[in-house]
């Protein structure tokens, strides 16, 4: 069994079109949220989401080639093509079956099936784009990325709802542990701010219909009534830690543990009694054989629902006990909104952030402290703390958990 070790860092996000900006935008308590301008909502109860801004895909690949990919795609691609650089990988002088990637999406090409089912209605199927299936299916985010970087290892996706780049992360850590590769790029990539997302969940109240972009995504406040919808994508490279010393590559972190479950309860509740989350972080930290009080900090999958902050913080006592009391907690979903599929990939790059500069972003938008929601969740402004170990939170529709634990190196 072999180390496995964090060596570059992709994002595209509501606050920041690289890893670094997102990254100090957290910092700094910069909301990303605003109404949104993809479509016309005047018919639509939600007007806020946390959109992309700026983002030209002709910066991250060939004009003609972007054409063929729908957005979350180009995210995808953009994203790993920084983590790419932002390793110092050769891949020149590598071996390109052992690199691997493993790029989810929640949901795929939402967008591009909106638009080619209104030309299916309107002018016929003859009219539908021959690209349709390509651009939407989800596993196209890995398959885009690997042509676009010409890698040849493992190329899969997992998709679990709102955990899906979690458990990508998870899965990518245990192919390196066990020898399937020598490096995996991992993460997952979102774009479902569409009339169809939107008013999906909207209908089902998942979202919150708060029009204040300051307050409408406040995880943990007893006044939350539902998450934003975010878009973008985070991806992680991983690398067996030999391989990576071997090349002096600059090591950011380490990955030392993952815990996956289900709740087996509901569509698209937690389990009320948080057992089933709970487990998944109990199973991180026996991965890494640590015990709970030497983790410091939990990135929290902290929607801004009423039900998942409420049962997350019962899981968190369940796996911590006493010891969730001197936790710091966080929800980088405060400032980016809920990237879905996406979510897991960005809330790692800010918790291996979080292990590099010893440094713990806000949750911002928090007023009014509710009595289910007890613990520290570092409301509004970001401290400056030692952190050794660190736990990303996933939960997705289905009951499905994911924990990763990271370790500063």
């Amino acid at each position: 069994m072999r180390r496995v070790v964090v060596t570059g860092l992709g994002a595209i996000t509501p606050i920041g079109l690289d890893a670094e900006t997102y990254w100090n935008n957290l910092k700094e308590g910069v909301v990303g949220i605003g109404p949104i301008t993809h479509f016309d909502t005047s018919d639509f109860t939600v007007k806020l989401a946390g959109e992309v801004k700026g983002f030209d895909p002709k910066e991250y690949m060939d004009r003609k080639n972007a054409r063929k990919y729908d957005v979350f795609s180009q995210f995808a691609i953009a994203a790993a093509k920084e983590a790419l650089k932002h390793s110092g990988l050769d891949l020149a002088s590598e071996d390109l079956y052992r690199i691997g990637v493993i790029v989810a999406s929640g949901i795929g090409g939402l967008g591009t099936m909106e638009k080619e089912e209104q030309k299916l209605i309107e002018k016929g199927p003859s009219r539908v784009s021959p690209s349709l299936i390509p651009k939407i299916i989800t596993n196209m985010a890995a398959g885009n990325i690997a042509i676009e970087i010409g890698v040849k290892g493992i190329n899969t996706n997992i998709v679990t709802a709102c955990a899906s780049a979690t458990h990508s992360i998870g899965e990518a850590f245990r192919n390196i542990k066990y020898g399937v590769a020598d490096a995996i790029f991992c993460g997952g990539a979102e774009s479902s701010i569409v009339p169809l997302g939107i008013a999906g969940f909207a209908n089902m109240t998942a979202l919150s219909t708060n029009e204040d972009p300051n307050t409408a995504s406040r995880p943990f406040d007893k006044e939350r009534d539902g998450f934003v919808m975010g878009e973008g994508a985070g991806v992680l490279l991983l690398e067996e830690y030999e391989h990576a010393k071997a090349r002096r590559a600059n090591i950011l972190a380490e990955i030392v543990g993952y815990g996956a479950t289900c709740d087996a309860y509901h569509l698209t509740s937690p389990d009320p009694e948080g057992t089933g989350a709970g487990k998944a972080m109990e199973f991180a930290m026996a991965e890494a054989g640590i015990e709970p009080k030497q983790v410091q900090y939990i990135n929290a999958h902290g929607t801004s629902t009423p039900y998942n902050d409420h049962f997350e913080t019962l899981a968190i006592k369940r796996a911590f006990g006493d010891h969730a009391y001197k936790l710091k907690v966080n929800s980088t979903k405060s400032m980016t909104g809920h990237l879905l599929g996406a979510a897991g990939g960005v809330e790692a790059v800010a918790t291996v952030k979080t292990l590099v500069d010893q440094f713990i972003h806000p949750t911002m938008g928090y007023q009014t402290p509710d009595e289910n929601c007890d613990l520290d969740y570092v409301p509004n402004q970001g401290i400056a703390t030692t952190v050794e170990y660190a736990i990303s939170n996933s939960l997705g529709f289905g009951g499905h958990n994911a924990s990763l634990l990271f370790k500063r190196i």
